[in-house]
């Protein structure tokens, strides 16, 4: 039986990553364009089904109905689909350039939706050149993906397992496509300063929030790790003993390693903890309402 906790580190798989993640952020792009907005952009965010990556039902152009656009990422393929019933599907094979695959999803989607265009240009990520016309990124090896999917999988159910008890306003398990990332975000209820001017933190980082999330890494960091940070970050922040979880000042996350979680017994426990333990640090230094702490360690207990 396969390992259900694989490796799958930047490092191992980087040119099949580049490309998968340029393959979501068609996605995003799509979902930006179509969905109505929501605060802290939570209307661009896709989400990690048990296919792969996939935008939520959005408003077909046409106003025909609700299409969807995703990565099955068990079968390799590309896919827009429309609530009637139609479907279109995009082979991702080992050696098709982005812009190839790019130009095709978009193909099927004004197929059964209508017309529709995104900004190609890519964000987040250190190359520029548009989805459109990006041959730069080309690898894909269904074995890799396969192995990353099997990683997100498991670390998107901590996430779920960790937000369910909340009591305040919070996200699902958002997929991001700019950071390759999951995420979930819990909120305080109150307003916050965001860090820059950029848009995507201007409007992303509005509210504060304790994110803790996992990334397969990328070219900073170069290994699979979960992350716990908390907007507006005060002083103190930082001083937790949160081990084996430490705190990586370059990347202003504390860091648990996914090779450390996968080395444990009980790899999901490890990760939950600190997923808990995290963000119980945050409401203590940032003094959030003792009642919102307490309901994220399931204090009123959930519904049974």
């Amino acid at each position: 039986m396969a390992n259900a906790w694989p490796g799958a580190s930047y490092e191992t798989w980087n040119a099949t990553c580049d490309t998968l993640h340029a393959h979501t952020q068609v996605l995003g792009k799509l979902a930006a364009r179509l969905a109505p907005p929501e605060p802290e952009l939570q209307h661009a965010a896709l989400r990690l089904t048990a296919r792969g990556w996939e935008t939520a039902p959005l408003p077909a152009p046409d106003g025909s109905g609700v299409v969807v656009a995703g990565l099955d990422l068990r079968v390799h393929e590309a896919f827009a689909e429309h609530s009637d019933g139609r479907a279109e599907r995009v082979a991702l094979t080992p050696d098709r350039a982005v812009a190839d695959v790019t130009r095709e999803v978009l193909a099927a989607v004004r197929s059964i939706g209508g017309p529709v265009g995104i900004d190609p240009t890519p964000q987040e990520v250190p190359w520029s050149v548009p989805l459109d016309e990006d041959r730069d990124h080309a690898r894909y090896d269904p074995a890799q993906v396969a192995g990353y999917f099997a990683a997100a999988t498991q670390a998107a159910m901590v996430l779920a397992a960790y937000r369910a008890p909340y009591r305040g306003r919070s996200t699902p398990v958002n997929a991001w496509w700019g950071s390759f990332d999951l995420a979930v975000s819990l909120f305080s209820g109150l307003p916050a300063t965001p860090p820059s001017d950029d848009f995507i933190m201007r409007n992303a980082m509005d509210a504060q929030e304790v994110a803790v999330g996992w990334w397969p890494g990328d070219p900073r960091h170069p290994t699979a790790a979960f992350y716990a940070y908390a907007h507006p970050a005060p002083a103190g922040f930082d001083s937790a003993d949160l081990a084996p979880a430490r705190w990586d000042a370059a990347l202003g996350e504390y860091i648990l390693e996914w090779d450390d979680v996968r080395a444990q017994p009980d790899p999901r426990a490890v990760a939950l903890e600190f997923a808990r333990s995290a963000f119980r640090h945050a409401c203590a230094v940032c003094e959030w309402d003792l009642a919102l702490a307490a309901s994220a360690d399931g204090n009123p207990p959930p519904v049974s």
